[in-house]
């Protein structure tokens, strides 16, 4: 090969970053290369079995897939080598050179630079190939696409500094090489004894054989010994999921998690399940730990890792499980699809359906199990809860389980932790309540602190304090729980149901009555800036506040559409007033511009108060200034 075909090119400004962030903060934990390396291989021998389905030839005579490791203490170097399905030179600078993962950006502006911290943070994102420069100056990379001529390969090498060369050279073999030449202060990985602990430890569970050269003395017919080299099998190379529970451990399943979904800590929960009949299927099921940091990116790369009676099919298939559990990983190994299987024959197979409602049902159990450790579903909680809150929205048929898993804040505690369940609620209900009420807000301070809950706490009555930007939207697909309306405090009438009696209903009658001049003249005064003015018991501290109609969208709903670009429909709030307060009793004593200057205070307060936007906050400050000289 000729010089000039050798070229030097720069790394994505990402990669530059993560590789620095990475050889820092990951030291101690850097014996997971290995892990990473060879899990990389073995999805290479996955993606070219199934590619082989079509085309044998593929092959190229050699279908013994398997994966080799072979060390040199001596030059301090280590070799992963694979069989699989290789790359062509524009893979390698694709898969090598730049990270094709939506969110980069936005995971690398989350490292700080302390190491433990991000060490966490990029064992969310996964580290991959780049994992190898944890422990090596150098990486060489050499491989070849199968079914590709010999002269297409391909070899990349880099010092993980910012840039890297990448030449063409003849392969015999298919598949790819990865040559590391270790850092001193890693000299220890070139060790046999070191390098097949690694492997029992991480890749053992991996569906094909991990190998290394075993050298043994035999003598020959001469009578003299000989040193003769062989490839022996370090790992289990069954698939674990196929392996009765009985002969699995819990370190089987956590080491088996950490391969799929390339995380260093350990899963939350994981359910293991073989049916058979009408539907036959395997599936591995896990909660992680930790959120990934693309959570929220709907559009993300998610789903299970697939595969036809043992046959690698596809990584991501996000048709087995509906979006608001796209946090789980695992595994599902079917029978009942045929083995051609593409993406557009997933969404047209009758039988995915089923094999979503079976999973679907399937991690809901395990989280209904979960969730009687309190602790630890308080764990899950943290990191996936505002993404479950998508479900009643998306999943009708589970609509009833997914409320059972819901928690929230609640007046009943005044803490921010979301700990309480709707069946807590309920369990708490005051004798007489017939309903489950609700305040959406901004912020957890700001729905604990509304004029809306004046009433519900002189009464001893629950309300759940909803502030997560989905808790609007959720609310609008669960209108019930346990046989029991959820009432939004901020929309329509106030109804307490028998929790009031009549001689207080009496009371608040003849108070809407003897204020209604007050009522129509203040509704004169704000115009078109309100549907209307009424009188209100909710009130016991506050002058006045704003409701909506018990159909129009909330202050929270309306920004998130408005942040989206999505029309918005009109709507007015209803002002309303407490006929027990000073400044009420005052307003009722003025005429003209200090009426009209008041009046518009109070609307303008009760506004600011539930969390919306004043059309003109200059004109606030302006009357309230007036107001406080005057």
């Amino acid at each position: 090969m000729s010089a000039d075909q050798k070229e030097t090119l720069g790394f994505q400004t990402e990669v530059k970053q993560l590789l620095h962030l990475m050889i820092h903060s990951l030291y101690s934990n850097r014996e997971i290369f290995l892990r990473e390396l060879i899990s990389n291989a073995a999805d290479a021998c996955d993606k070219l079995r199934y590619r082989a389905l079509d085309d044998d030839s593929l092959f190229e005579g050699d279908s013994e897939l398997r994966v080799e490791i072979e060390f040199d203490a001596e030059a301090r170097t280590v070799t992963v080598r694979d069989n699989g399905i290789g790359m062509s030179r524009e893979d390698v600078i694709a898969n090598l050179g730049t990270i094709a993962r939506s969110g980069t950006a936005e995971f690398l502006k989350q490292l700080s630079g302390e190491q433990q911290k991000d060490a966490k943070l990029i064992g969310q994102f996964g580290v991959g190939f780049y994992s190898a420069f944890i422990v090596a100056d150098e990486v060489t990379v050499r491989t070849r696409l199968a079914g590709s001529e010999r002269s297409a390969g391909t070899q990349w090498v880099s010092r993980g500094e910012g840039e890297f060369t990448i030449e063409p050279i003849e392969l015999e073999r298919h598949g790819t090489e990865i040559k590391l030449a270790l850092k001193s202060d890693a000299a220890e990985f070139a060790d046999e004894y070191r390098l097949r602990t690694l492997v029992r430890k991480y890749s053992d569970h991996i569906d094909l054989p991990v190998q290394m050269p075993k050298v043994e003395e035999q003598e020959g017919e001469d009578g003299e010994k000989r040193s003769v080299v062989s490839w022996e099998t370090v790992n289990e190379a069954q698939a674990l999921w196929t392996r009765p529970k009985s002969e699995l451990s819990d370190d089987d399943y956590k080491a088996f998690y950490k391969h799929i979904a390339h995380d260093f800590t350990d899963p939350l929960s994981w359910s293991h399940n073989k049916v058979e009949g009408k539907l036959e299927y395997t599936s591995l099921l896990y909660v992680p730990a930790r959120a990934p940091f693309d959570l929220y990116q709907r559009e993300g790369v998610r789903g299970l890792k697939l595969y036809v009676q043992r046959v690698f099919i596809m990584d991501d298939a996000e048709q087995f499980l509906p979006l608001y559990l796209r946090f789980v990983k695992g595994v599902i190994d079917t029978r009942d699809l045929s083995l051609n299987v593409s993406r557009e024959i997933l969404q047209q197979d009758p039988q995915v359906e089923k094999l979503k409602s079976a999973l679907t049902k399937r991690v809901l159990d395990m989280l209904k199990k979960l969730a009687k450790e309190p602790e630890r579903y308080q764990e899950f909680w943290s990191q996936f809860g505002s993404v479950l809150k998508e479900g009643p929205a998306e999943d009708y048929a589970n609509r009833e389980k997914i409320a059972e898993l819901l928690r929230f804040s609640t007046t009943h505690t005044d803490s921010a932790v979301q700990d309480q369940s709707l069946a807590d609620y309920v369990g708490r209900m005051k004798e007489g309540q017939q309903k489950i009420y609700y305040l959406v807000a901004d912020s957890f301070n700001a729905a604990r602190h509304s004029p809306h809950l004046e009433i519900f706490r002189k009464k001893g009555i629950e309300v759940l304090l909803l502030s997560d930007r989905v808790d609007e939207w959720l609310m609008s697909h669960l209108s019930e729980f346990d046989g029991k309306a959820l009432v939004d405090v901020a929309k329509g009438d106030l109804d307490l149901g028998d929790v009031e009696d009549e001689e207080e209903k009496k009371a608040q009658e003849e108070s809407a009555k003897a204020k209604q001049a007050l009522v129509e003249r203040l509704k004169e005064q704000l115009g078109e800036r309100v549907a209307q003015v009424r009188v209100t018991h909710r009130l016991t501290d506050s002058p006045a506040c704003v409701v909506l109609d018990e159909h129009d969208m909330g202050f929270q709903m309306r920004r998130l559409m408005e942040a989206a670009g999505q029309p918005v429909p009109e709507s007015k709030p209803i002002l309303e007033i407490n006929p027990d307060h000073p400044l009420i009793a005052r307003l009722e004593g003025l005429e003209g511009e200090a009426f009209g200057r008041l009046g518009e205070v109070l609307l303008d307060q009760a506004i600011i108060a539930e969390g919306g936007q004043l059309d003109d906050p200059a004109a606030y400050v302006k009357r309230l200034n007036a107001l406080l000289v005057g």
